[in-house]
């Protein structure tokens, strides 16, 4: 008879050997662990395309193109209609997102371009949509970017170039502020989204300038990591009792580089989870009205669950 033992004792594959199924983890691993699963089931080439984004012609700030590129930063599995591309609606000189109604980035950036030794943490990129009644997938990951490229200016421009072509407004945090200049200082501050939490009247002087979102406060550490952990019971894994989806049926998300990272996500240590914190900000820019001053107490004091993931279920632990 088969041993009905974890995959950490018996490894399928690479992925299932560093696993730690066994530790307590702010997230559930149980349907983390489904979906990386499922992921590398399938051949990534069918659902995922590598690339990068420029200017047609290599003229900025007109139309932006994608091209498939071995070689390129981006991961993409969901491209808009040619009649979605660059919807960019200027008003008063200040450009702003033209389908805001189907998703938005969420980044984490860097201001540095390089540190002693060639480390430093990546820069950070995800899209996700949300509910709509567009044609465009709802409530999916489509763009993953977790990447350092040789300057941050060029890392500012990739980023740039992503919200354009996708027509997405994009959350960013404001503790390092240069790609919020570089939104602003090329015209685009009506794509960088204000912190959700606070009134507009309420925001710093920098805060209402330049847009983005704290990492420091403990409110909005707590809120970003209520997000995934919601997105991940509604939409990551096998829905077992048909709560969010039909039952057995198993979610949609192809990128298993944050997959892995929140498996691994330490609140304590978040600097280090690059790909966690870029994702979270996506969810939480397009559940915006969640974080509204007037439900501040219900919807960001969270007392986060933990997850006993012995055997081959988690457990939430109250």
């Amino acid at each position: 008879m088969r041993s009905t033992n974890s995959t950490a004792s018996f490894p399928r594959t690479e992925s299932h050997a560093f696993r730690d199924e066994s530790k307590q983890s702010l997230f559930n691993l149980t349907k983390i662990y489904q979906q990386i699963d499922y992921a590398d089931s399938l051949v990534k080439e069918h659902y995922l395309t590598r690339g990068s984004f420029s200017w047609e012609n290599g003229i900025k700030d007109s139309k932006v193109i994608f091209r498939p590129d071995r070689r390129g930063r981006f991961n993409i599995s969901w491209t808009p209609n040619k009649a979605q591309q660059n919807r960019v609606v200027e008003r008063r000189g200040i450009k702003y997102a033209g389908n805001e109604h189907l998703g938005s980035f969420g980044c984490d950036s860097y201001d540095i371009s390089g540190t002693v030794g060639g480390g430093g943490s990546n820069g950070a990129l995800h899209g996700m949509t949300k509910f709509h009644m567009d044609d465009a997938p709802t409530n999916e990951f489509f763009l993953e970017y977790v990447a350092r490229p040789q300057t941050a200016e060029i890392f500012f421009e990739e980023v740039l170039m992503a919200c354009v072509f996708y027509g997405m407004p994009i959350l960013i945090e404001n503790n390092k502020p240069r790609l919020l200049y570089h939104f602003k200082n090329r015209g685009y501050r009506g794509f960088c989204m204000n912190r959700p939490d606070k009134q507009f009247n309420k925001l710093s002087k920098t805060e209402r300038e330049l847009g983005g979102i704290p990492n420091s406060s403990e409110d909005v550490k707590q809120a970003h990591a209520a997000a995934i952990e919601s997105y991940i019971e509604k939409h990551i894994g096998v829905d077992m009792e048909g709560t969010f989806r039909d039952t057995g049926e198993i979610g949609t998300m192809p990128f298993v580089r944050t997959l892995e990272d929140w498996a691994r996500f330490d609140i304590s240590n978040r600097t280090a989870f690059d790909a966690t914190i870029s994702s979270g900000l996506a969810v939480m820019a397009n559940q915006k009205h969640l974080y509204m001053p007037e439900q501040k107490k219900s919807s960001i004091s969270i007392n986060l669950p933990r997850y006993n993931n012995r055997g081959f279920r988690s457990e939430r632990l109250d």
